[in-house]
C-alpha cells in the first residue's frame, strides 16, 4: 500500500473466518502441535473449557492474512507484530479480524503504518489483542 492511500484513523478489514474442528485439526497437523485440548474433544470435554480450542497461533494466521490483504508486500518482507491471547476461541466460532491505523512514521526513506489490532468472536469477546505494523510503498 502507498503512503497516500491511507491515514490515521482508517479502519482496517473486517475478515471474518470460521473455525472448525477440521480447521484446528488440519492447523494440528501443520504444526505438529498435538495437544490433546486442540484436537482430542472426549479429553478437552473434561477441561474448564468444556471442549476443544483452536490454536492460538490459529488466530495469529487471520490476523496475518489481513495484514497481507490491506499492505502486501509491505506486511510480507517487513510487518512486524506483538500480540497477547485473551481468550479461548471454540470450534463453531467466527472470528473476525479488525484493526486500526493509529501512526504513520517515517523508518528510513520509507513510511510505516503502525496499527492497533484484534480478533473477536461472534460476542464480541476479544481473543487477541495486540499491534502489528507493515511498510508503505
Amino acid at each position: 500500500m502507498r503512503r497516500d492511500q491511507i491515514a490515521v484513523g482508517q479502519e482496517l478489514g473486517p475478515l471474518r473466518r470460521l473455525v472448525t474442528q477440521e480447521k484446528i485439526n488440519a492447523y494440528a497437523e501443520a504444526s505438529g502441535d498435538f495437544n490433546p485440548i486442540h484436537v482430542d474433544p472426549e479429553f478437552a470435554r473434561k477441561t474448564p473449557y468444556g471442549g476443544t480450542i483452536a490454536h492460538g497461533f490459529l488466530t495469529v494466521a487471520y490476523l496475518s492474512e489481513m495484514m497481507t490483504q490491506c499492505f502486501g508486500k509491505g506486511w510480507i518482507s517487513g510487518g512486524r507484530m506483538e500480540v497477547a491471547f485473551r481468550a479461548p476461541v471454540k470450534p463453531g466460532s467466527t472470528v473476525t479480524v479488525r484493526g486500526t491505523v493509529v501512526e504513520i512514521a517515517q523508518e528510513g526513506d520509507r513510511a510505516r503504518a503502525e496499527c492497533e489490532v484484534w480478533c473477536e468472536v461472534d460476542d464480541g469477546t476479544r481473543v487477541l489483542t495486540g499491534r502489528a505494523s507493515a511498510l508503505l510503498e
